[in-house]
């Protein structure tokens, strides 16, 4: 492998979000002091404690992405969604706000690679909106996403833009069986109308000296899913000594009335209570003059069949003045129906919890707590997969996702030790989980292996093997039969499971070593919270620096040019293929000299082996102390292998590339000819996928009476087609030193290319100028057209006669068409790849082509060309390669 200069990437800049929010905290501590004490008092502290125009443009920030996001489930009736921002360094967007959907049901996408094939990064990259109806349009265009949420749904993602600026991406999720139409027009425009005021409203605050530009450790703002309330409550205000009563309108419909029918007297509301409970009211009133409150005092008001039970809660206003003293101020809160649930709930012998949108138990009644063997207390507010060991494995983390994220009802089997099993049925709405668990007979066992066939040569039974008694799945759509999976100590999380599966998807569409690294670098610091990527190579028995992100030059020097056998970490390790974790600069196994490890606070030192050979080192690092627990180092060394794989294969790729290229260059022309009256300049670019190489080709030869320029692009993208644009072009260049005519020496190259039985086709245009007369003879063989700017900055496409393609046919013909070149004319020739994009028409881009070379300054031939494949060289996905020939006709 050649050397070459590492890539570098500059360290993300990483700063904590401490964004107050409105009515919360500080803030709503000064409000509330500033409305006892007096607005300027309020102020005051307001200033003292820091809260000013920043924390007031951030509150305006987070209320925009809370508006955003709930608009957008409304509009499109959407069960979640979710707002990504623009990272402070422009390589990731973050996760900002959602609605509906915990950001742990996210995995890996809190902080998402700009470059990542998701919809979400793809809307925001684009500009566009990616809509994909269900599952199987989700697996058809983004695979990616469908291996880390393999769940049925659909998705819309639209960009948050700000003019042409992209500042991020609004998406969101709806339950979609296979075969679902998705969103309609109407609803998409209105996503799209929301995601636009969301970027007018950024641009505003940004303009006001407000940032929104998010990082890793920005925590997003949760929106619960807007759903009926639990509890009634109405407010009053009771003049004890008048009996007038001001009530809202809550109040009065708790009580039966009708807002506008109210009469706003004690007695009409003790009317409507049971008669037993009146003179609790009079009883309330007394206690709360005497007291000064009133505390959960409960009534029975009358309800359409029979009463149902409300509280009173109510305080007497601290204030002086016996007026003030009258006053009884309070609530009412109407819970019954929710009482009257639990108590039946209670009552079942079936277990049955809830669960919040994440997971985490916000109720459990008695029946689970027996069936689990776990008190309620050491349940609530912890997830079931936390606690009880026996449902620690990610397969029950997964049915939790599956139906929040699907909204479909979902069921499995697990194995209580020692012989007790239990069937789970979870039934999810956007706001969380309803869970029911009843006792089951244990699974029909698998048939026993032939004698000879079971485990392992030296595995023991299942007890000493480390085998689960849990089970997957009930049988059902999508669910295997029951079995018993092994165990792991520390199972990883699902997230984790999900950074391995992404990374390895990722790795497996990565060609080169750039890609790999930058894959690497976008996934791999994302997943484990690391500031710092250094990726080295063994070549000729020493490391050397393949790529950078983050590390300091001086740490870099340490390692660079080390032999295997120097007794140093990063070689130590990759040579025994072992990893090496330095959890701090004390950590007494490390050997980094202290004057290297300057702002670098951890390490983990990852041995890439690939078939038994190593092949490098990647080293991660930390800005602080950093403790790598096992279910840690255990993902970094399954990385590790992934990586030193797909690293191995990308060196192998672009030694095969470069040797391809080599071959390219060596035939295209490496200086034109300088001809009096006639300037020329040629540009070939390669593509950006694939092995980049092509059969494109370009060529000026000088005749007797002029000048030939030729063009021609052979199909297809390998060394084959180089070659045969190398025979092609020497074909040429014999017909035209020969003294052939432009048709003949067409005729010519296309028999030879049939002659040659190569299989290929080839495209091609000539064109033969007589500079003594303006003239010029053109002849076209399934070629793009050529452009002709004339002197006044007027460009045309010149339609030519032409015939078919190279190599279709041996008694082929091609017509040639007679041209007037005016003095100071631009002639253009170029391949397909310059205006064929994939899903638009081919004269659509040749339309812009034409524009842009009209409009262009075209005082200087090499920057005309250089502008004119500026857009080409900024696509990253670019399959074709590019061939551009410009020839300017000024003759003496």
């Amino acid at each position: 492998m050649s050397r070459r200069e590492p890539v570098e990437r500059a360290a993300p800049q990483v700063k904590r979000d401490t964004a107050t929010y409105p009515g919360t905290g500080a803030a709503r501590e000064a409000d509330h002091r500033g409305g006892e004490r007096g607005v300027g008092e309020g102020d005051r502290l307001a200033a003292e404690r820091g809260v000013g125009e920043g924390d007031r443009l951030a509150a305006e920030r987070e209320d925009a992405l809370v508006a955003a996001v709930v608009k957008a489930v409304a509009e499109t009736g959407a069960h979640a969604g979710s707002v990504f921002l623009r990272s402070r360094d422009g390589r990731s967007i973050v996760l900002a706000a959602t609605c509906g959907s915990s950001p742990s049901l996210l995995g890996g996408w809190r902080l998402i690679p700009v470059s990542s094939p998701i919809p979400v990064a793809a809307a925001y990259r684009s500009g566009r909106t990616v809509h994909l109806a269900d599952a199987d349009e989700t697996m058809r265009r983004y695979p990616q996403l469908s291996v880390a949420l393999p769940y049925a749904f659909g998705s819309a993602s639209v960009p948050v833009r700000a003019g042409r600026e992209s500042l991020g991406a609004l998406a969101v999720v709806w339950a979609a069986p296979a075969g679902g139409t998705g969103l309609s027009r109407v609803q998409l425009r209105h996503l799209r109308t929301v995601a636009n005021r969301l970027g007018a409203v950024l641009s505003d605050l940004r303009a006001r000296g407000g940032a929104f530009e998010y990082d890793a450790t920005t925590v997003p703002v949760e929106v619960p899913a807007p759903t009926a309330p639990a509890v009634r409550v109405g407010l009053f205000d009771w003049r004890l000594d008048t009996g007038a009563v001001v009530a809202d309108d809550e109040l009065c419909a708790i009580f039966g009335l009708a807002p506008g029918a109210f009469d706003g007297r004690d007695d009409t509301l003790a009317s409507r209570l049971h008669p037993g409970d009146r003179v609790l009211l009079r009883v309330a009133a007394r206690e709360a003059i005497a007291e000064g409150r009133v505390l959960a005092r409960r009534l029975r008001v009358r309800a359409a069949h029979g009463y149902r039970t409300v509280e009173l809660w109510g305080r007497v206003p601290e204030a002086p003045g016996e007026e003030a003293r009258a006053h009884l101020v309070g609530c009412v809160l109407d819970a019954a129906a929710g009482a009257a649930a639990v108590t039946a709930v209670e009552r079942l012998q079936d277990g049955l919890f809830s669960l919040a949108p994440d997971g985490r138990v916000s109720y459990a009644n008695h029946g689970l707590e027996q069936l689990l063997g776990a008190p309620v207390r050491e349940l609530l507010g912890r997830r079931l997969w936390d606690v009880l060991p026996w449902l620690s494995d990610p397969t029950y983390e997964d049915q939790h996702r599956a139906a929040m994220v699907s909204q479909q009802p979902t069921a499995f089997l697990a194995h209580r030790p020692p012989d007790r099993w239990l069937a789970f049925s979870l039934y999810p709405d956007p706001n969380g989980v309803t869970g029911r668990v009843e006792p089951s007979g244990s699974p029909p066992s698998p048939p026993s292996p032939p004698e000879g066939a079971g485990s392992p040569e030296g595995a023991g039974p299942p007890e000493e093997s480390g085998e689960s008694t849990s089970a997957p799945p009930v049988p059902g759509p999508g669910h295997p039969a029951p079995s018993r999976p092994a165990a792991r100590a520390q199972p990883p999380r699902l997230s984790a499971i999900y950074h391995v599966l992404q990374l390895s998807s990722a790795l497996t569409e990565a060609v080169t070593t750039d890609e790999v690294c930058d894959v690497v670098s976008d996934q791999l610091l994302p997943a484990i919270g690391g500031q710092h990527l250094a990726i080295y190579v063994i070549d000729e028995g020493r490391l050397h620096l393949l790529y950078r992100s983050g590390y300091r030059d001086r740490f870099l020097h340490w390692l660079e040019g080390r032999p295997l056998g120097a007794p140093l970490p990063g070689t130590e390790e990759r040579t025994s293929g072992g990893p090496l974790f330095v959890e701090s600069r004390q950590d007494p196994t490390d050997g980094c000299p202290a004057r290297f490890a300057e702002g670098i606070g951890a390490w983990a030192y990852l041995p890439l082996v690939a078939s038994n050979r190593p092949v490098g080192t990647c080293i991660v690092g930390f800005e602080g102390v950093h403790h790598f627990t096992g279910r840690d180092r255990g993902i970094l060394t399954a990385l590790s292998g992934l990586i030193a794989q797909a690293l191995e294969r990308a060196r192998l790729y672009d030694e095969k590339s470069a040797l391809a290229h080599g071959l390219q260059n060596a035939l295209l022309p490496h200086r034109l000819p300088a001809l009096p009256g006639i300037r020329t300049t040629g540009r070939y670019l390669p593509g950006t996928s694939g092995m980049n190489i092509g059969g494109d080709w370009y060529d000026v030869i000088p005749t007797g009476s002029g000048v030939a320029l030729v063009i021609g692009d052979v199909e297809g993208h390998s060394v084959a087609a180089a070659g045969a644009m190398g025979q092609l072009r020497s074909a040429v260049r014999a017909f035209v030193t020969a003294g052939h005519s432009s048709s003949a020496v067409l005729a010519g190259t296309n028999r030879l290319l049939v002659d040659l039985d190569s299989g290929m086709l080839a495209s091609c245009c000539y064109v033969r100028i007589e500079p003594g007369t303006g003239r010029a003879y053109a002849v076209r063989a399934g070629h793009c057209p050529p452009l002709l700017r004339r002197p006044d900055g007027s460009t045309e496409v010149l339609e030519l006669a032409g015939g078919p393609l190279l190599g279709v046919d041996d008694t082929s013909t091609y017509s040639e068409t007679r041209l007037e070149l005016p003095r100071g004319s631009i002639l253009a020739l170029y391949t397909d790849g310059l205006v064929e994009e994939r899903g638009s028409d081919i004269d659509l881009g040749i339309e812009d082509l034409r524009a842009s070379l009209a409009h262009d300054a075209a005082g200087n031939l090499e920057e005309l060309a250089d502008r004119l494949l500026r857009k080409a060289r900024r696509s990253p996905q670019r399959s074709d390669d590019i061939a551009l020939l410009l020839t300017a006709y000024r003759p003496e």
